[in-house]
């Protein structure tokens, strides 16, 4: 078991971070900005806690379009409440066991976890390079989510949320060959 509460913490922070004038700001997922990207977030966060719950139903059926349209207008508020309650879900052991399903894609309950590891920390690293704010997750989630991210070498990324792999150089620390496996240039910055 990992504890996600140092990922939701630190995504939490940055969520807290955003300012209304960022909402429409490009981020490192091409043609999703900010608040569609906290869209995505708090489904997620939702999505995840059920699916540890083993509580599946329309929040683990269907992976849903986020939108800017669907950001909730107390988002602000919600999504932390929603990330908390995300961490306490995967804090019960019985989340870690058996079978579970996110996204209408059943799997074991400790693979649901580390997906959800690794929509953490790098959505966390999207918003805060969007909205430039710091942000350096915990070399524990880091080799997680890496752990996860190497699985998929050679499946079809969309190119907005995950998309295809980026080079980094060999002497890049493990957060940033995590960021290039997911697609992510870690020099991205906003446009100007």
């Amino acid at each position: 078991m990992i504890d996600l509460t140092p990922a939701t913490i630190r995504m939490t922070a940055i969520v807290e971070g955003v300012r209304e004038d960022q909402l429409d700001a490009a981020t490192p997922c091409p043609g999703m900005p900010v608040a569609t990207l906290l869209d995505h977030v708090g489904g997620l966060a939702q999505a995840f806690r059920a699916a540890a719950a083993k509580d599946l139903g329309p929040l683990t059926d269907d992976a849903p379009e986020p939108s800017a349209v669907d950001l909730a207008v107390g988002w602000r508020d919600e999504i932390p409440q929603h990330l908390a309650a995300l961490a306490d879900a995967w804090r019960d052991p019985s989340a870690w066991a058996g079978m579970t399903r996110a996204g209408g894609v059943d799997l074991p309950g400790e693979v649901a976890a580390i997906v959800a590891i690794d929509e953490l920390v790098v959505h966390a690293w999207d918003l805060a390079a969007a909205t430039g704010q710091p942000y350096e997750p915990t070399p524990e989630l880091v080799a997680a989510a890496t752990a996860f991210a190497e699985q998929f070498d050679d499946a079809p990324r969309d190119g907005s949320l995950f998309g295809p792999a980026v080079e980094v150089p060999e002497a890049a620390s493990p957060f940033h060959r995590l960021l290039g496996l997911t697609g992510r240039d870690p020099a991205w910055r906003p446009p100007s």
